[in-house]
């Protein structure tokens, strides 16, 4: 599996991930973006910053990278940035089907995505991967699982699935929505041939979304890997957005509220990788220096009572405007 690889790694940001999402396409809902990117989100000045992350992030210890085939050009970035760097060989590298993106490189796009997790999205998607990456995928996850999604059930597309499992591509998901918790125990639940057929799940977790806690804990002890994915949410808990409790115990650390709010995923026993989403190369730096922050038991239990009912998160997630 090829998040062992992770654990053989000696620094200290080993845990900590880079996800492409918010630089690989001009638009995104993360709060801030505006300020983060300006106004040249062409191609190639994109390419340029995808890169300029990647660089610094190999640099500083980082080992995992996470794309999408929807995150606009995300894959073909991080196919250019590992090709222009063959002596790069020990990063693992995920990837996820079942969006398609749609929005032509614009911001204004009625819909910048469309979702099909059928076998026939997922073999066209998985050679268009294969294109890029060759044999440097590690890992190819089911995107956005819901409870009432057709992965859960599809006999033919675990068949395919297990396929590729038994030539080395490591098979996870990830969810969303106010039910992940339903999602992530129905997919303990899918076996092929006796055995499981998912070994990642890559879930929402942060200090206003906690619910999928007690599911991924179940995850984890049945030796799935957890990623986390929005730890900041979607940057309502970066400085200018987050709650008083964040930016206080920010003060109290010397850090920034990013830091914070990473390092409390980080400090969940079940947590293997949690993605910084970071746009810029100031906010990473920010960003991993929650591999660091020692949380005390006060501080904790401040952040833990900002958690806010699921269905409440998800419906002001859902407003948040493609910037």
């Amino acid at each position: 599996m090829p998040f062992a690889r992770l654990a053989t790694a000696t620094t200290p940001t080993r845990r900590i991930g880079l996800g492409l999402a918010a630089v690989g396409r001009p638009g995104y809902i993360n709060l801030g973006r505006d300020h983060d990117l300006g106004e040249d989100r062409g191609v190639e000045t994109l390419r340029a910053r995808a890169h300029e992350l990647l660089d610094a992030a190999h640099a500083q210890g980082v080992r995992y990278f996470d794309v999408a085939r929807s995150y606009g050009r995300s894959e073909e970035f991080l196919a250019d940035w590992l090709h222009g760097r063959p002596d790069v060989d020990d990063v693992v590298i995920g990837s996820k089907w079942g969006y398609t993106y749609t929005a032509g490189w614009r911001v204004d796009a009625e819909a910048h995505e469309v979702k099909d997790h059928g076998v026939g999205t997922y073999e066209r998607q998985r050679a268009e991967s294969a294109e890029l990456f060759g044999d440097r995928l590690d890992l190819y996850q089911i995107h956005s699982v819901t409870p009432d999604s057709p992965a859960l059930t599809d006999k033919e597309l675990h068949a395919r699935l297990a396929d590729a499992a038994a030539q080395g591509l490591s098979v996870g998901l990830s969810t969303s929505g106010p039910a992940q918790s339903d999602a992530i125990r129905a997919a303990l639940a899918v076996t092929v041939g006796g055995e499981p057929l998912f070994r990642t799940v890559q879930a929402t977790y942060n200090a206003l979304e906690t619910s999928a806690g007690p599911a991924l804990a179940e995850a984890h002890a049945a030796g799935l890997a957890v990623i986390v994915k929005e730890g900041m949410a979607n940057g309502r808990l970066a400085a200018g957005h987050a709650p008083g409790a964040v930016r206080d115990i920010a003060e109290e650390t010397g850090l920034g509220a990013d830091a914070i709010a990473l390092a409390l995923v980080l400090r969940q026993p079940w947590t293997a990788v949690v993605l910084s989403g970071a746009a810029t190369v100031d906010q990473l730096a920010s960003n991993l220096h929650a591999a660091v922050v020692d949380l005390d038991e006060d501080q904790v239990a401040r952040l833990d009572a900002l958690a806010e009912e699921p269905a409440a998160y998800w419906e002001r997630r859902a407003r948040l405007p493609w910037h």
